[in-house]
C-alpha cells in the first residue's frame, strides 16, 4: 500500500527538488518512517539551510529499489528457550 502511494504521488514530480515534508504528506508516510529510511540509506536527501529536500533522481531510485523488493526482509520469529529451574 505504501509503495502505491509513493508511486502515484511521485509520478507527478517534475521539480528538481521536492521538500521532504511535502513528499511525505503526499505519500502518507510518517516522519519517523522517513527518518528510519534516511538512517538506513534507503532515502537520500539534500540539506539546504537546515531543510531536507529530495531530488527527482533520489525519488526514482527509491521507487525502483522498492519495486525490486530490495528492502523486503523475511520475518524471523524468535526461538523459544527452555526455562531451567
Amino acid at each position: 500500500m505504501v509503495l502505491e502511494n509513493i508511486t502515484s504521488q511521485s509520478a507527478s514530480v517534475d521539480a528538481p527538488l521536492v521538500s521532504l515534508n511535502k513528499w511525505l504528506a503526499q505519500a502518507d508516510i510518517s516522519d519517523v518512517t522517513a527518518w528510519r529510511w534516511r538512517k538506513k540509506g534507503w532515502l537520500k536527501t539534500v540539506n539546504i539551510n537546515g531543510r531536507l529536500y529530495l531530488t527527482a533522481a533520489a525519488i526514482r531510485e527509491f521507487i525502483d529499489r522498492a519495486e525490486h523488493n530490495e528492502f523486503a526482509k523475511t520475518h524471523k520469529a524468535p526461538s523459544r528457550t527452555e526455562v531451567q529451574s
